[in-house]
């Protein structure tokens, strides 16, 4: 034999034996791998896990509304003059019936004054001629006297009656424009920032200052039309029970509003419909010209089936949560929900019943028939034993003596 077959037989030979070490060792990692897998299959994945509950949920309706005063009064000066003095704080509350300013008063007491004395001076004057017609009149003179004579004095009577009446009436229109000269708030409410400094000429077109009333205090706001028919129920039920959010729709402001007034016709224009709520507010948490956020209670679902949002994951085709059966393996279960419940919860109408274990965190790692080891929220896994951790690590090594060659 040749010296070149000599080494293509050698080489041969040689790869003939690499390829059945190769193989050897893949035949011999195999079982390893299997059975590393083996245990990954059947060690439980740990999740967390909670019942579902019943409850009484209260069925919400949302809008964006706007606080507005139950009144709101402009003062303004009803006689004419030189301001003397304002009676109020800006932006504090006063109350009915109180001084909020002050007009010079001494040009109308000067009227006043005046018609009190022409008043006195027709009284004098009707009284002379009453007791001139009285002796006109008297038996022992009156055939002595012209009747044309008696007739004059019986008018003059009556000129001077109409000329006490007059004057009683420029007394009395004095009396009030001189009491027009102390401004009253006619409602309890807040003063807003005044209008005109003291020392200068007002009139009936000056604005003093802005009187708003905040207890009780409305909230307006709109609702699609297709919500009419439950606001109308609800309020002939009294449930129609409004609560007022901030801004960020995170925190309630006032929960104690009443649905006050429902509007008597739809918008064509948006096709929504407006409604107004009534807040007590002794405590003034809501302020004329706010924006709020409205929730308005219209039902409320008895003995509703609820569940943590984040168990419901979201298919292809519907809704569906992991149901924990009880050996420890999970189902996947098609759900329909309803209204959400606060922030956290939401109602299941279908799918589930009550005391249902539903997973609520790890479901990424759940496939249906999979072994869990359920938790209780905040619960932490255990830690693995020793026996655990010298199998993953063995684990790791067979993966890598099994592996294929570099």
């Amino acid at each position: 034999m040749s010296r070149k077959w000599k080494i293509a037989l050698a080489v041969v030979v040689l790869v003939a034996v690499v390829a059945f070490g190769l193989r050897a060792c893949g035949k011999k990692g195999a079982p390893e791998d299997t059975k590393q897998g083996g245990q990954d299959s059947t060690r439980p994945v740990p999740v967390t896990v909670e019942s579902v509950t019943t409850q009484n949920v209260p069925v919400y309706l949302s809008a964006t509304g706007t606080v507005t005063a139950l009144n709101t009064v402009t003062i303004n000066p009803q006689t004419s003059g030189r301001l003397m003095s304002l009676e109020f704080s800006e932006g504090q509350p006063v109350r009915k019936g109180q001084v909020l300013a002050r007009i010079d008063p001494r040009e109308l007491q000067a009227a006043y004054d005046q018609a009190a004395a022409a008043k006195k001076q027709n009284q004098a004057q009707l009284q002379t001629a009453r007791d001139t017609y009285a002796r006109l009149t008297d038996p022992a003179y009156a055939p002595y006297v012209a009747r044309t004579d008696i007739d004059t004095q019986k008018n003059l009577v009556a000129q001077y009656q109409a000329g006490v009446a007059a004057a009683d009436a420029a007394m009395q229109a004095a009396s009030v424009q001189l009491q027009y000269t102390n401004i009253i708030s006619p409602l309890d409410g807040i003063a807003g920032i005044r209008g005109v400094d003291v020392g200068n000429i007002v009139n009936t077109s000056t604005t003093i200052v802005t009187i708003t009333q905040v207890e009780p205090i409305y909230a307006s706001f709109s609702l699609p039309a297709q919500d009419l028919s439950a606001v109308r129920a609800a309020q002939a039920r009294g449930e129609a029970v409004v609560a007022a959010l901030d801004s960020t729709d995170q925190h309630v402001i006032a929960s104690d509003g009443v649905l006050d007034v429902v509007d008597n016709q739809v918008s064509t224009d948006t096709n929504t419909f407006r409604l107004r709520a009534r807040f007590p507010n002794t405590d003034h948490v809501l302020w004329p010209g706010q924006f709020i956020n409205v929730r308005l209670q219209v039902a409320v679902i008895r003995g509703g089936l609820v569940v943590p949002t984040q168990a419901v994951q979201r298919g292809p085709d519907s809704d569906y949560v992991y149901v924990v059966q009880p050996d420890n393996t999970v189902r996947m279960t098609n759900v329909t929900t309803g209204v959400e419940v606060g922030d956290t919860h939401i109602v299941v109408t279908k799918g589930l019943k009550a005391g249902d274990r539903v997973v609520t965190e790890g479901q990424f790692r759940l496939k249906p028939d999979a072994r869990v080891n359920a938790l209780k929220p905040g619960q932490a896994p255990p830690e693995p034993t020793e026996q655990e951790l010298q199998q993953a690590i063995q684990g790791q090594r067979g993966g890598r003596r099994g592996g294929p060659p570099r």
